[in-house]
């Protein structure tokens, strides 16, 4: 029931008051979120931005996890979490048989079946120590529903391999471009091609790169137009940001 019938119900003496704020307190369809004690749950958040809610695994425990789990997956028909632990996946599959764990970039999913994959987003990493954000950055993408092409280990240093793909990212919708140390991929990128690129710092580096810092700092300053910034590992942030992109690239709303 919505609030407004609700509200008729008690008007016209088919419901008591008592019952109607028990309704109210308790379906979290008039609420728009589910109140787990510990947690309230955006059930209203896919109608209003397109995507369902996703879990951060970090910090919950496993109880907490499995309830959240639970209630997402009944109302969605699947689940995206991130930066979920091997750990929490061995308590989790205990009772979902289909869920997904990829232990490089933290994913813990289950995902509907047969999901058809549509646009074109490019995810680049500078090194094959970036692929664990680079994953979390794909894979969230791929969640979904957006067709991903991965460009692994295409840093500044032998840029010839960059180059070697110049065809591929100028296909895409957008590019995510994955990178540590100095965190240079991101501008190269942004004067290679015509879409937007987002760019995705990562903790990878020596002591003065600060855990991230100094990539940042590089990424937010790069003279290249067109680029957009995340915050340091946040691959989650961009692949949802670029499926955003794509969706508009495709014209759909």
């Amino acid at each position: 029931m919505t609030i407004e019938q609700i509200l008729t119900a008690v008007k016209n003496g088919e419901m008591t008051p008592d019952d109607a704020a028990n309704m109210i307190k308790n379906d979290m369809q008039v609420l728009g979120y589910n109140d787990m004690g510990y947690a309230r749950l955006d059930s209203d958040r896919k109608s209003r931005t397109g995507f369902a809610e996703v879990v951060f695994c970090s910090g919950k425990s496993d109880e907490q996890l499995l309830n959240i789990y639970r209630q997402i997956l009944d109302k969605e028909g699947e689940v995206l979490g991130t930066r979920a632990t091997k750990q929490q996946y061995d308590y989790l599959c205990r009772e979902f048989e289909e869920l997904f764990f990829d232990e490089q970039s933290g994913i813990l999913k289950i995902e509907k079946k047969d999901k058809e994959l549509i646009g074109n987003v490019v995810v680049c990493s500078a090194g094959t120590a970036d692929i664990p954000v680079a994953e979390e950055a794909a894979q969230t993408a791929e969640f979904f529903g957006t067709k991903v092409n991965r460009i692994y280990d295409v840093g500044v240093s032998g840029i010839h391999r960059l180059l070697s793909k110049s065809d591929e990212l100028q296909l895409a919708n957008c590019v995510i471009a994955v990178a540590g140390m100095e965190g240079a991929l991101p501008s190269v990128i942004g004067g290679l091609v015509r879409n937007p690129v987002i760019a995705v710092p990562t903790s990878v580096g020596y002591g003065a790169n600060f855990e991230g810092l100094s990539a940042l700092l590089t990424m937010i300053n790069s003279c290249a137009n067109g680029i957009a910034v995340v915050n340091i590992n946040n691959g989650y942030g961009a692949g949802y940001l670029a499926t955003q992109m794509n969706r508009l690239a495709l014209g759909i709303k």
